[in-house]
């Protein structure tokens, strides 16, 4: 059973950076495709980055391509998310999930992700 905890929001201000770690507890991550979302309220889920279970394949949508980068230690069954030059609009809670479908890294559909963590909220003020 996976079960994610997100973990590394804060508040920070513009242009500075944070990690989030996404952990599965469960210790079988290795086996999963990782997507990183994030939520603003009012607004749908927004897809930001993949990785495949190797961590050998990502992906990062253009807004954040440059400025994010996603990667895995599948040792330590945890994924990362490097977030530098921070924006207000990067303003969200921050939620990782889990699936085995493969090309879930680059689609990043909702309902191809099985697993879902509780999120954690960033907040970047200028």
């Amino acid at each position: 059973q996976v079960q994610l905890v997100e973990s590394g929001g804060g508040s920070v201000q513009t242009g500075d950076s944070l990690r989030l770690a996404c952990v599965d507890s469960g210790g079988a991550l290795s086996r999963y495709v990782v997507g990183w979302f994030r939520q603003v309220p009012g607004k749908e889920r927004e897809f930001i980055a993949g990785i495949s279970a190797s961590g050998l394949s990502t992906y990062e949508i253009d807004s954040v391509k440059g400025r994010f980068a996603i990667s895995r230690d599948n040792a330590k069954n945890t994924v990362h998310l490097q977030m530098n030059s921070l924006k207000p609009e990067d303003t969200a809670v921050y939620i990782c999930a889990a699936t085995l479908h493969g090309a879930a890294y680059l689609s990043g559909a909702l309902q191809e992700y099985t697993y879902w963590g509780q999120g954690t909220q960033v907040t970047v003020s200028s």
